[in-house]
């Protein structure tokens, strides 16, 4: 058998510099943010190969912040556990409240 005879190996995934698991942190800082404000909706973001499975949490004046959560099922039953709707943001997008946050607040999301 010659080398180019042997089929590839399925490449196993190699995790970036930048991928990072989400933390007992990422679910307190969320927690906290829904305790602090109100109108609080999650955005599920899928996992990229840059890093985890998201969410951003948008309050009812559009300020906002992103944490991991791992998977959609541990958003999922985090949202169910506080009492705040969960949605896929590939399919319904980002609310408006958020880009005006965004355009007034200049410093805090600058990236």
């Amino acid at each position: 058998m010659g080398w180019f005879s042997r089929r590839p190996r399925a490449a196993e995934p190699t995790p970036t510099k930048l991928d990072r698991e989400a933390t007992a942190q990422d679910f307190a800082e969320l927690a906290a943010f829904v305790a602090a404000r109100h109108g609080v909706e999650f955005y599920l973001e899928p996992e990229t190969t840059a890093t985890d499975t998201t969410v951003v949490a948008i309050a009812h004046d559009g300020e906002w912040i992103r944490r991991r959560t791992g998977s959609p099922y541990a958003a999922g039953k985090f949202a169910r556990k506080h009492g705040v709707p969960l949605y896929e943001a590939a399919k319904v997008g980002y609310p408006e409240r958020m880009r005006v946050w965004n355009r007034n607040h200049p410093e805090r999301h600058a990236r």
